[in-house]
């Protein structure tokens, strides 16, 4: 059989061929040359494998290659236990250089460096970044994390939407927008697809979610925060509270966090040091004014009233894990100077709405709310906000004909991987990042 002829191998897959001839395509992740004989660690997608041969061509690290060789068990005394392929090696019969690599890299290429101006150099040159295992898994999760999700909507009957990124009038109330031009006018990028997943409800769709990118023009430096990011959106019809919405985001949580566990479990605890916890259904809840009280008496400053700041947040998250052993917590009923004008307020008390946010170790991880649908009760919260009636006409229009009680939520997955993997912020987990000061790779 000629080279041409051999179908592909695998580096996780060399373990269950040996004595077989074998190719393999991968990248030269480390070269050991000791005269004739010279050692080079294959890197694929599976894992690495040991390769050896003499007199082969000199190849550069992160080089791409083609190996062709026959798997050969490692000595006892040579088995690499920290490796799936520890315990065989390939018997380089011919190696091709498919794209040679310089030698010179711009970034470290094996160490993991939390420093925040080595971080980035290292976003600067991300796709050499990303080759390194631990990075790779980080994405390797959140596709395993994105379908538990997905799994739990698409059973529960829910319906999958794309809602439009341009927009004539702005989907939140607030500053953080992004203004484009739209040939002869004025257009914003969405900061959420909230409108469009009420319009959903008006179709009579029920429940529906979407799985895309928001905008928010925050000009903030922080860990947790970014102009460009995903967003998990769900919205549900006939809720009688937004309790109805806190009881399905629980569901669909422990059903995406027990994929990743039974997956890749024991790899979140061996690369990242941090024990994936299933949490137990209901989550707790404080109310606003309870979380208030809370933080007052752990002597706790506040920045806003109406508002949980960065610090309350984690020390209200401590609070609770220790006094529930809960690592999440919901925030109910905040006050309307918080919320925009579409949540619902509760008729005993004007002044707080249906609504929540959920933390997680200390991070704000989702914002919900019943939803007020009533069209004349609803046209009075947005003038009360300062909002043109004019302006959301066409949103106001879903009301009109017709429209069941409903809530929803949206939760940032890049902020949860954050937490899952005790990573320090969310430039790590996220593919291309963007910020106020980066706008490449």
């Amino acid at each position: 059989m000629s080279i041409k002829e051999i179908k592909r191998t695998l580096a996780v897959e060399t373990i269950k061929k040996v004595g077989e001839k074998v190719k393999l395509y991968g990248w030269a992740e480390s070269i050991r040359d000791h005269g004739k004989i010279t050692f080079i660690d294959l890197r694929d997608r599976t894992g690495v494998v040991q390769c050896v041969g003499q007199d082969i061509l000199k190849v550069t690290s992160e080089s791409v290659v083609e190996v062709v060789g026959e798997v050969a068990k490692r000595p006892e005394n040579l088995v690499n236990p920290n490796m799936d392929t520890g315990k065989v090696e390939i018997k380089i019969e011919n190696i091709d250089i498919l794209s040679p690599s310089e030698s010179k890299f711009p970034i470290s290429m094996d160490q993991y460096s939390e420093n925040e101006s080595v971080q980035q150099i290292r976003l600067d040159w991300r796709f050499l970044d990303l080759r390194h295992p631990k990075k790779r898994l980080i994405f390797q999760i959140w596709t395993t994390m994105e379908q538990g999700f997905r799994n739990y909507w698409v059973e529960n009957d829910y319906i999958e939407i794309h809602s439009p990124k341009f927009m004539g009038a702005p989907s939140e109330s607030g500053g953080e927008l992004f203004e484009v031009k739209y040939f002869d006018r004025k257009a914003y990028l969405a900061q959420s697809p909230q409108f469009y997943k009420q319009m959903a409800m008006a179709a009579g769709f029920e429940r529906v979610f979407e799985v895309g990118p928001v905008f928010r023009a925050n000009p903030s430096f922080t860990s947790r925060h970014d102009t460009e990011f995903t967003m998990y959106d769900i919205e549900i019809s006939f809720v009688e509270s937004h309790q109805d919405v806190i009881v399905e985001e629980e569901k669909v949580i422990v059903r995406a966090l027990a994929e990743v566990k039974d997956k890749y479990g024991s790899m979140i605890k061996a690369e990242f040091g941090q024990e994936l916890i299933i949490p137990k259904i209901p989550f707790p809840q404080v109310t606003m004014r309870e979380a208030k009280e809370i933080l007052e008496k752990l002597k706790v400053s506040r920045e806003k009233e109406d508002d949980l700041s960065p610090e309350e947040e984690r020390k209200l998250s401590e609070y609770i894990l220790k006094k529930e052993g809960h690592e999440f917590v919901f925030v109910t009923d905040y006050p309307i100077s918080a919320r925009p004008f579409y949540h619902m307020r509760y008729d005993s008390d004007r002044s707080l709405t249906k609504s929540f946010d959920l933390l997680w170790k200390g991070v704000e991880i989702t914002t919900g709310a019943q939803r007020e649908h009533r069209l004349e009760v609803l046209k009075e919260q947005a003038k009360e906000k300062g909002l043109s009636l004019k302006s959301i006409k066409f949103y106001l229009d879903f009301f009109k004909y017709g429209m069941p009680p409903h809530g929803g939520c949206a939760l940032g997955p890049s902020r949860m991987l954050m937490k899952m993997f005790g990573l320090p912020n969310v430039r790590e987990v996220t593919f291309l990042y963007r910020g106020i000061n980066r706008l490449s790779p």
